[in-house]
């Protein structure tokens, strides 16, 4: 089923660090926000890494965001896909992140899991010129359980690039 992406880019001109996914699951696209999935780790795990409750809402996940200079998007604009299993997606088109980087001070970009990290490197690194780095999947469908450790240690790097220095 082609899918084209329904979300709007969160960043500011503040933003440090941009993370992306490769297309918003069937529960995000429901919901309407990012890593909507009750069991995907995302916001869980960046909770940890910062140290804060993040809060359940949109509006208190985009104050966090932009409060830590994180911005959030995706690398697909479009693709065919079943359900939200990466593997299958086919007919992958690209977002255009130029706008992002252009209005942000966007200096590092990671990306969330290896299918999201190889559609960057073909589609958006040849525009971009910024190597991503790649972060563990948080999806419930590839972060199998016991893993929360292993995500907040890989996750800090969020934090090393994201923060102000002083």
């Amino acid at each position: 089923m082609k899918i084209i992406h329904p979300l709007e880019p969160i960043y500011d001109k503040d933003s440090k660090v941009l993370i992306l996914g490769s297309m918003p699951s069937v529960k995000s696209r429901e919901v309407g926000f990012y890593y909507g999935h009750p069991q995907n780790r995302f916001w869980k795990t960046l909770g940890k890494v910062y140290n804060e409750n993040i809060g359940e809402s949109k509006e208190s996940k985009i104050e966090f965001l932009k409060r830590h200079h994180i911005a959030l998007f995706d690398v697909l604009k479009s693709c065919e896909i079943e359900g939200s299993k990466d593997q299958s997606i086919k007919n992958p088109q690209p977002n255009n992140l130029l706008p992002i980087l252009k209005n942000s001070s966007i200096q590092t970009i990671f990306t969330t899991g290896k299918k999201a990290d190889q559609l960057y490197q073909k589609y958006c690194y040849p525009k971009t010129k910024i190597k991503a780095i790649c972060l563990p999947s948080t999806s419930p469908c590839n972060c199998p359980k016991g893993i929360e450790e292993k995500l907040e240690m890989e996750y800090q790097k969020i934090r090393l690039f994201s923060e102000d220095s002083e």
